[in-house]
């Protein structure tokens, strides 16, 4: 009753709290309150009267009941603190107890047994709510991170609280939802639909869209920028070109910050082109994080768009037109911002080149064919430096619309010179470094892969990873990029077993003429005219470390599409022993992509992902190709089961 009365109202024991909760201001219609959440479903409140003694109240009622482990986030100016069950990626068989403090958009972290972690979640990639099972789902980055409400009344406030923490906060660019290399959703979602669907728009950028359609639009991405998917025929490129430029315009402080808005106008002036390049490149070290990495995300942009202008009519002096006004929220009625704009586009390699290490700035503009080659069939990705051949494959299937059958298996393949030769990339193969090897006669093709059943089959009744038999062979060196052939094709005799590829003058030889590892080896389905293959059932095998090039005759279509099978079989094996354990289920399927996309597109990303995630989906007793997994998507209630991958 008062400080005279030895006998309480009430008690509340330390271990009973299991959530306190810091209210805003205006929450109560008290200035300083705060709330306690109790094992037996019941919430108290608290208020005092100024801002000091309610700080003290809420740090020693925390440390009541925050163990010595956790104890670091009692140092924090947390909004929410308290306990919760949880399960993570690595153990979904089993919750934890895990302790978390809200520290503005920042999820502070401490499991059984593990040392503090941040999660950022404006940086999340996804973030739902089973209601169902009243599990809040976090996913970031390489992880999943399952909250399990056991009360109702906390578990609702934690779910609230994190929901509005993960959304945009506010009209400045960190305040906004992110994306791993900090730049805004909104920004990268527009910026990759152009890439994808209007490069090649006449007049992007500078023609308008419906008004409406617009603002929609910008609603939606305020509201939740991550659940918005940009699709080809749903959204119109107008729509979303000007949805950006409005971003940018209405944005407070600007892009270039209020504070030194001014002096990037002033470096556009500077007329010894070398002084101005060095003075822009000063202004981009002084710009904060988030907007460092958005302009140079949009610069990147505009780079590339320039480069289609004779296609879309939007040269370099075009796009500074438009962005000009927009960036630096002017009239417009000097070239002034226009000449900063378009110094930035123009020598764009040589501002940014200190900041190169960005995974945004790995991004290359490709050109993808899709079954054929042809322009109808020309697609315009941007391949990030981290992108895989099944992430392209389903980036452009999802594109298309095209319908995935059972028994239909895509790749993503490098075709090579004329599409003489041709090779079916792994699944998890960086498409990037394929990109920048590949000359003018190669590209990339999207399309299925017509023998895998065959190769399958075959593998299946195979009792040994190792094959022989006669083959024509013929060698081409690479001399100072000069083909230098060595004769005519001619009868070998090879065995290749799980280290080496040897050949033998004829299968009566004791000893053999040639050894090749066949972990150094890439094959390539097909053979280049130049050599003059006898038949036309060949392989063309490069040998990397030494670029050299041989070439391997099949008499029949069957026996060429055996050792095919039984080289990417073998070489899957190598690749296991190259990676740790925890690695396998990513490297069990060769040189191929092996999963068989199908169903509707959730699916088919759930396929890859369960590739990448789940250890359980993959047997230990698989064999390259002699297995194929159908991934269904589908997971039973039970997280930590795989009753959804079935072999």
């Amino acid at each position: 009753e008062s400080d005279k009365n030895a006998t309480p109202n009430g008690t509340l024991k330390g271990s009973e709290i299991v959530c306190l909760a810091v209210d805003a201001p205006e929450k109560h219609g008290f200035d300083f309150t705060f709330e306690l959440y109790s094992e037996s479903e019941r919430i108290y409140l608290f208020g005092t009267d100024d801002p000091d003694s309610h700080k003290e109240w809420v740090k020693c009622i925390a440390k009541s009941f925050i163990p010595a482990t956790a104890e670091p986030l009692l140092r924090l100016s947390f909004e929410r603190i308290g306990r919760l069950r949880c399960k993570d990626g690595l153990n979904l068989q089993k919750s934890k107890v895990g302790w978390f403090a809200l520290v503005g958009s920042t999820l502070h972290v401490y499991l059984e047994n593990s040392k503090g972690e941040e999660i950022h979640l404006r940086k999340l990639n996804e973030l739902s709510i089973q209601q169902d099972s009243e599990v809040l789902v976090l996913v970031e980055k390489g992880r999943t991170l399952y909250i399990e409400g056991e009360r109702k009344l906390d578990f609702s406030g934690w779910c609230g609280a994190i929901q509005a923490a993960a959304g945009s906060g506010g009209d400045t660019l960190s305040q906004q939802q992110l994306t791993d290399t900090d730049i805004p959703v909104i920004v990268l979602s527009c910026i990759d639909y152009i890439t994808q669907c209007g490069l090649t728009s006449e007049g992007i950028y500078r023609k308008s869209g419906v008004n409406s359609r617009v603002a929609a639009l910008c609603d939606r991405f305020r509201q939740d920028a991550r659940s918005l998917r940009l699709k080809e025929g749903e959204h119109q490129v107008d729509d979303v070109s000007n949805t950006l430029k409005r971003f940018f315009r209405e944005l407070k402080e600007g892009l270039f910050t209020s504070e030194d808005a001014g002096n990037w106008l002033s470096a556009a002036a500077v007329q010894d082109e070398d002084e101005k390049i060095s003075e822009y490149k000063v202004l981009l070290d002084r710009l904060p994080r988030v907007n460092k990495a958005t302009l140079q995300a949009l610069i990147n942009h505009l780079y590339c768009v320039q480069r289609f202008s004779e296609l879309n009519q939007m040269n370099l002096h075009n796009l500074a037109i438009v962005f000009g006004p927009t960036l630096f929220q002017t009239d417009g009625k000097d070239y002034t911002a226009g000449r900063a704009v378009e110094d930035l586009i123009q020598h764009y390699t040589l501002i940014f080149e200190s900041h190169q290490r960005t995974e945004h700035d790995g991004h290359f503009i490709c050109t993808v064919f899709l079954e054929e080659v042809n322009p109808a069939a020309e697609q315009h990705v941007k391949v990030p430096g981290s992108m895989t051949a099944a992430e392209l494959a389903c980036e452009v299937l999802d594109r298309r619309n095209i319908p995935v059958k059972d028994r239909d298996y895509w790749s993503c393949w490098e075709v090579c010179d004329k599409e003489e030769m041709e090779r079916p990339l792994h699944y998890q193969e960086r498409v990037l470094p394929i990109i920048h090897s590949a000359g003018n006669d190669s590209h990339l093709l999207i399309k299925k892969h017509p023998a895998m059943e065959t190769m399958r089959i075959y593998l299946a009744t195979k009792l040994d990873v190792s094959k022989h038999g006669m083959m024509k062979f013929r060698e081409e060196r690479s001399i100072l990029g000069l083909g230098l052939p060595t004769g005519s094709f001619h009868d070998r005799f090879f065995i290749l077993n799980v280290t080496s590829l040897r050949m033998y003058k004829d299968v009566r030889s004791h000893r053999s003429d040639r050894e090749w590892p066949v972990k150094n080896l890439k094959i390539y389905l097909g053979i280049k005219k130049k050599p003059r293959p006898p038949t036309c059932w060949g392989l063309t095998v490069v040998y990397e470390s030494k670029k050299q090039e041989k070439y391997l005759c099949c008499e029949t279509q069957s026996e060429m599409r055996e050792w095919y099978a039984t080289f990417l079989s073998i070489q899957d094996g190598l690749q296991q022993n190259r990676v740790s354990r925890r690695a396998l289920p990513d490297t069990r399927h060769g040189n191929v992509s092996l999963i068989p996309l199908r169903g509707s597109e959730n699916e088919m990303r759930n396929s890859v992902a369960a590739f990448s995630q789940d250890a359980l989906a993959v047997s230990q007793n698989c064999q390259s190709l002699g297995l194929i997994l159908d991934v269904t998507g589908r997971l039973d209630s039970e997280p930590s089961t795989n009753q959804g991958y079935s072999c």
